[in-house]
């Protein structure tokens, strides 16, 4: 793994990412993504110069998107320089596309209701 790698993947791996979890270089179809969070649908790639233009990254993109993944890519110096802000876009992204499989936060109480209930007491009864 690069270095900027090695960084995101300190931050994603063993649901240290708010409890998300992320696999490493895990093989989807004839590609093999850098990070994946398979509830989700999320791929994260890491970027060096080499990508910068690559047709072959918008195919795999294309691809990755066809099956259902939304891919995200970040510059190798970005991860470097803004960790916080890669970590940041990659929460954005989970909390866009909650999986199925994740309960909702519960909804609030209509007004009024929860805030005074009647007790019997069973010893007389």
């Amino acid at each position: 793994m690069t270095d900027a790698e090695q960084l995101l993947w300190r931050h994603l791996r063993a649901h240290r990412l708010c409890g998300h979890k992320f696999r490493r270089q895990q093989p989807i179809g004839p590609y093999i993504v850098d990070f994946v969070h398979f509830g989700a649908r999320l791929v994260i790639e890491a970027d060096g110069g080499q990508h910068n233009g690559s047709a072959g990254d918008a195919v795999r993109d294309a691809w990755l998107q066809s099956q259902g993944f939304t891919v995200l890519r970040f510059w190798n110096d970005e991860i470097l320089l803004n960790i916080e802000g890669v970590l940041e876009a990659v929460l954005n992204e989970l909390a866009k596309g909650r999986s199925p499989r994740s309960p909702s936060p519960p909804a609030p109480l209509p007004q009024g209701e929860g805030r005074s209930r009647t007790f019997i007491d069973t010893e007389f009864l």
